[in-house]
């Protein structure tokens, strides 16, 4: 999996890992036990400091995500995703809708808000497009 960071984005460095991994996991690109790089070696790799990729991980063991051994290092969850709970819907809502608001002052109808969620959604989980 190759990861992108936009280092002049607002958005901080580790939500961007955080994001990235989280996606590469429901890509498939990342599956249950596949071991991820130690925090020093992705911090060289990608080129940032090993505090941000540790505050990443550490986050992403938080939700579920990954799993942290001593010994054997990070690996995606084997044990499966986080189920949808009460605070992962609530943060979910608080974070779409400043979004749909913005797209509905700027003009954007609700079928064309869905045909882009829709739209990666299906890049995502590499789902066919039906022709419309």
């Amino acid at each position: 999996m190759i990861i992108r960071l936009d280092m002049q984005s607002d958005v901080p460095i580790y939500t961007q890992l955080m994001n990235q991994i989280i996606e590469g996991i429901a890509s498939k690109q990342l599956a249950p036990g596949e071991y991820l790089p130690s925090v020093r070696s992705l911090a060289s790799d990608i080129g940032v400091n090993l505090h941000t990729v540790n505050k990443a991980y550490t986050l992403l063991k938080q939700e579920g995500f990954i799993q942290i051994h001593r010994q054997k290092g990070v690996v995606v969850n084997p044990d499966g995703m986080p189920g949808i709970t009460p605070d992962y819907q609530h943060k979910q809502e608080a974070q779409l809708r400043p979004v749909i608001a913005e797209a509905i002052c700027r003009g954007m109808d609700k079928a064309e808000l869905l045909r882009i969620v829709e739209s990666f959604y299906d890049e995502i989980t590499q789902e066919p497009k039906e022709n419309a």
